[in-house]
């Protein structure tokens, strides 16, 4: 775990607890060391805690004003003090991304506290006499008692492109769903919720709405620029990127700060030979360098080549960073590589993420095939196809799948979807679609997004901010009526309105346009060479998991078999290798 925390570590011992961590220093550098503990007069209390809490000087004054003496400045105390002042019920205090565990000495408890949104991710396993827990499942997988098995179910999980909450693909391993605790005793093991997305009428005009947006992403991203360290926004040019860059940048300005420092991935084969694909109209690079010149900012490119993105090592350390072979490709290196890069210059990182879900920029959320369907959306019509996401297990044996009847177990995780939403009884029939439509992306696709995040930034020790996701923002905008979200007919239309004036015209005007990808065919080149690798090596473990015939046909270089089903197929090889993976079904 050291790359989620390079910079200290250490361990708490007594008769029932071991609790260690790993310090990535944001806040106090000096200060705020963990596991941090406080005697509070019949015992001791332990916290290891993942994150920022944003809110934390209001709630320092407030627990001085209680009587609460402070040792340190850090966010981290704050959060430990809030527990001995209110217990379980700190968590509707906090504004923040975290993972927490505090070990209450004197009442024998454990208690798991994840952000309302799961930015953090918190892992735990029940054993026969206690818990595990830890950031990431290689955290829980390196204890002798326990063994990586996956079952029919948690291998589905893995193929459906739609992360269930509270599950993880590994047997017996669970994740701590966002917006809930877990906590644990001698007696008990107990799961609540303490936030969830709420059907609320939307009284607002338009000009209020926009106005109301505006202002929660402005003390939201003056909230997020706190930090001891160097702190960076990353910057595509797309409008989301570019909008909270340009807050950013305004908010330091008035602290006699900044400029705020950017940075922008891009191809090196992209330069001057892009080729229009029907998702990206035009490459990031020209958009990033006008909003960066617009804002100014002082503006990075981080140049990749297919080399680089084909790099064994590379593409390791993204398995190994995920942990399963959960890789969309080359966007995922990219990402890595991207963040390795900022890591060498900046600490802290906002990002656009989020946006898309929370404002409705999808394409798929305007193909009526796929807003109407009796699944995920982003599997259905033209999305599934084009990203190849539905089609992950095109190289595995007909047998496998029919095993594993991966259409099912969407159509049940779906459901199981649905059955969450909240509505309201006065929503028609195309406002109540579109209020499942935005909880499934803020619940599920979202989850998946930035669950990559978290991975590829702490595989760096960067720790990457995403200001969409203030539980307040997504609150509001959740049960702003889909007609006000795209009111002039295109998507995002709220949040355009919200960029007027800050952004130059054509960055606030620009289509949505997703990650880069790489043009160049030597990728998928390289990876058929891979995937002919494994096919000629008889031991291979995935080789008793595939369609022997369809993957020769994909090494041949048979068009119909997407390149997400070959990166696929030959990750899962490397995984089975690499995590002595024993499959049960």
């Amino acid at each position: 775990m050291v790359c989620r925390g390079p910079d200290a570590g250490a361990v708490w011992l007594d008769a029932y607890a071991a609790i260690g961590h790993r310090r990535l220093a944001v806040i106090d550098l000096t200060g705020g060391g963990q596991p941090m503990t406080v005697a509070d007069g019949s015992g001791t209390v332990v916290l290891t805690f993942n994150g920022e809490v944003y809110n934390y000087r209001e709630l320092r004054a407030e627990l001085r004003a209680l009587g609460h003496v402070f040792r340190s400045e850090s966010d981290t105390e704050v959060v430990l003090r809030a527990y001995l002042e209110w217990g379980e019920a700190l968590t509707v205090r906090l504004n923040g991304i975290y993972a927490f565990a505090v070990w209450d000495q004197a009442r024998r408890q454990l208690l798991l506290v994840r952000d309302r949104m799961g930015v953090k991710p918190l892992y735990y396993y029940l054993l026969s006499g206690g818990v595990l827990f830890g950031s990431e499942p290689k955290a829980i997988l390196a204890h002798p008692e326990v063994r990586p098995v996956v079952d029919a179910e948690g291998f589905a999980e893995l193929l459906a492109h739609a992360k269930t909450p509270g599950y993880a693909v590994f047997r017996g391993m669970h994740e701590v769903k966002p917006g809930h605790t877990v906590r644990v005793r001698p007696t008990a093991v107990t799961t609540r919720r303490y936030w969830g997305l709420e059907a609320r009428e939307h009284t607002d005009d338009l000009t209020t709405t926009v106005a109301t947006v505006r202002g929660l992403l402005k003390d939201t991203v003056r909230r997020q620029l706190v930090a001891d360290v160097p702190l960076c926004t990353l910057l595509s040019g797309g409008l989301d990127s570019s909008l909270l860059a340009a807050l950013a940048n305004r908010a330091l300005a008035t602290e006699g700060a900044g400029p705020i420092r950017s940075f922008a991935v891009e191809f090196a084969e992209h330069a001057g030979r892009f080729t229009p694909d029907g998702l990206r109209d035009a490459p990031d690079g020209p958009y990033a360098r006008m909003a960066a010149e617009h804002i100014g900012a002082d503006h990075h490119e981080i140049s990749l080549d297919t080399a680089t993105l084909t790099d064994p090592a590379h593409r390791a350390a993204v398995l190994r960073a995920h942990d399963i072979p959960w890789s969309r490709g080359e966007g995922d290196t990219s990402l890595y590589l991207l963040f390795a890069a900022v890591r060498h210059r900046s600490t802290v990182a906002l990002s656009g993420e989020s946006a898309d879900e929370l404002f409705g920029g999808y394409r798929w959320l305007r193909d009526r095939e796929a807003v109407q369907a009796d699944t995920f959306p982003w599997l259905a019509g033209a999305a599934g196809n084009t990203f190849g996401l539905a089609h992950r297990d095109v190289l595995l044996s007909p047998g496998l799948r029919n095993k594993l009847d991966l259409p099912g177990y969407r159509r049940g995780r779906y459901a199981d979807a649905l059955a969450e939403v909240p509505h309201r009884p006065g929503d028609g029939p195309e406002e109540r679609r579109r209020r499942e439509l935005a909880y499934v992306a803020a619940t599920r696709f979202m989850q998946i997004l930035l669950d990559r995040k978290d991975r590829m930034s702490m595989a760096s020790g960067l720790e990457v901010r995403v200001p969409f996701t203030d539980h307040r923002l997504v609150q509001y905008v959740f049960n702003t009526p889909w007609a006000m979200k795209t009111f002039d007919g295109r998507e995002k239309s709220l949040l355009r309105a919200v960029a007027t004036g800050v952004l130059p015209e054509p960055v606030v005007h620009r289509p949505k346009s997703p990650y880069p990808s790489t043009q160049d065919p030597r990728y998928a080149r390289v990876l058929r060479a891979e995937l002919g690798a494994v096919l000629e090596d008889p031991g291979a473990p995935v080789r008793p998991l595939l369609d022997l015939d369809a993957a020769r046909d994909a090494v041949a270089g048979a068009t119909r078999y997407h390149r997400t089903g070959i990166g696929f197929a030959v990750e899962l090889d490397r995984w089975l290798r690499t995590y002595g993976v024993r499959l049960d079904f």
